[in-house]
């Protein structure tokens, strides 16, 4: 495993994040590993140099926190970065969702007590909340960071103007930078390339790709993305523009660039992902220890550019998806 700087923060953190969406219960999502599997695919990561780990408050409402804590628990947390999130609605509390202080605060405490830790790496904000003040939200997260709760904070999926407008209040009001970003990017997706990512670049702000396999339609032929269980189960996999634009052309150049060199299609859209200078590291997520160990081997694959120029060809602009 190689390992990069996560933007500007100083921390080392490995060339890919395990993305713990799907580990937590299935009684959630059809797809999620119950606690025994995912100390599998956990204890895996670790064992290949995985030292990153990505999960939010909601997923499993909580239970993919206590899943990756309890296992994270048998290791020397100092050697272990961990990243969750807050904005999801929790429960039926009105208050337990947003990016209100009071959201904030709360939900930080309950994300801690199910981690089983003191202090978390990385917080970030899981979407824009347009009834909160930019301003509110930053003060509340600079607080927990003065507190000794978070040692850094991050975003997800917005607009850029809205993440230049969060990164300009914060220089303005002296408080603590948003230092990722957790945006929606893959080879079918790729529209954060006209503002974000130019924008994380220019602000020295890592970048951690969520979704690298488009919910699993690069991993595939396109019309056989239907037969597993989180295609067939997966009603957000048909919300995002996939299938749209120039997508089943790409699915195919995807194929037919791993037969040619005899590894797996999740690979070469990994690989192509991992050659791009403003990727930090791709989040992914994976309910096997044989996907986890083709991720892995993925960070070893070479693409030429005459290859990143076949596989990006075929892309035609698709409606901007992820922000919701």
């Amino acid at each position: 495993m190689e390992y990069t700087t996560l933007g500007n923060t100083g921390v080392t953190v490995s060339e890919l994040c395990l993305g713990c969406m799907s580990f937590g219960s299935s009684e959630w999502r059809d797809w999620v590993l119950d606690e025994e599997a995912a100390r599998e695919v956990i204890e895996r990561a670790i064992d290949l140099g995985i030292n990153f780990f990505d999960t939010a408050n909601m997923y499993s409402q909580g239970e993919s926190e206590r899943v990756l804590g309890n296992v994270l628990d048998d290791y020397d947390r100092d050697e272990q970065v961990v990243a969750t999130k807050v904005f999801h609605p929790m429960g039926d509390d009105p208050n337990a969702q947003g990016l209100s202080r009071k959201a904030i605060e709360q939900e930080l405490e309950n994300s801690l007590d199910r981690l089983g830790m003191d202090t978390v790496d990385l917080y970030q904000i899981h979407r824009w909340d347009y009834d909160t003040p930019i301003e509110e939200t930053l003060r509340a997260l600079d607080d927990a960071v003065r507190r000794g709760q978070v040692r850094y904070v991050g975003a997800s999926s917005m607009w850029a103007h809205q993440f230049a407008d969060a990164l300009h209040a914060s220089d303005e009001l002296g408080l603590e930078r948003f230092a990722t970003m957790q945006d929606h990017y893959n080879l079918v997706y790729r529209e954060e390339e006209r503002e974000m990512l130019p924008l994380c670049e220019k602000e020295g702000i890592g970048v951690m790709p969520w979704s690298p396999l488009a919910r699993g339609y690069l991993t595939r032929p396109h019309e056989d993305i239907d037969a597993t269980t989180r295609g067939a189960s997966e009603e957000y996999m048909y919300e995002h523009p996939y299938r749209e634009g120039g997508g089943p052309e790409v699915n195919e150049r995807v194929g037919e660039l791993a037969a040619e060199k005899g590894v797996k299609r999740a690979q070469i859209a990994l690989a192509w992902l991992l050659h791009k200078d403003t990727v930090t590291t791709p989040i992914v997520g994976t309910s096997s220890v044989e996907h986890l160990e083709d991720a892995v081997e993925a960070t070893e694959l070479d693409l030429s550019s005459s290859e990143m120029e076949y596989l990006e060809e075929p892309y035609e602009p698709v409606r901007v998806s992820g922000h919701e």
